[in-house]
């Protein structure tokens, strides 16, 4: 995907997130583009790690301190949670002249946003982090992808993990049914 569109399915995740009661941090987004990409198959084509707190994508910060240098997205201070992005008036301008883009993946845009933007930041990780290592152990069963995000992450017990492959194996039949 060209980098315009990329920031337009970004833009338009920031505006439905916002829509759907979230502060919209860096870490809302991040987590929420890797489910687009890599559940939902919204080809934004950025490179993800496992880092600090589950999959996070270098390219996908750059990308946003681009659209801040352009004008596109700003941050604002949200005490005592930290810095929050919003769309500019020129972002959704960007949007309204990309519709075919932005109509393209609003159901899954929309979707994401309704299930992630009321999470913390423990909850994105651990969600995250089940689906990532789901796509990189491939089917083994789920306690042994539990007993590895354990092994990633010490700090999600077991019980903990499984819990959150559960859920996103439900957010994605979920999605399955609807689309």
């Amino acid at each position: 995907m060209e980098d315009i569109k990329k920031q337009v399915v970004v833009l338009s995740l920031i505006e439905s997130m916002k829509n759907s009661g979230s502060w919209c941090g860096e870490t809302h987004i991040q987590k929420s583009v890797y489910f687009l990409q890599t559940m939902l198959n919204v080809p934004s084509d950025f490179d993800f790690i496992l880092y600090k707190h589950g999959p996070f994508s270098f390219e996908l910060r750059d990308n946003l301190g681009e659209m801040r240098g352009n004008l596109l997205i700003e941050l604002t201070s949200r005490f005592p949670y930290g810095p929050s992005y919003r769309s500019t008036a020129s972002g959704k301008a960007l949007i309204e002249r990309y519709p075919k883009t932005a109509a393209a993946y609003q159901k899954q845009i929309e979707y994401i946003a309704r299930h992630f933007a009321g999470l913390g930041v423990a909850e994105l990780e651990r969600l995250a982090t089940a689906l990532y290592v789901t796509e990189k152990e491939g089917q083994v069963s789920a306690e042994e992808r539990a007993k590895k995000i354990n092994e990633i992450k010490p700090h999600i017990p077991i019980d903990v993990a499984e819990a959150a492959i559960q859920e996103i194996e439900k957010i994605a039949h979920e999605f399955r049914l609807i689309a």
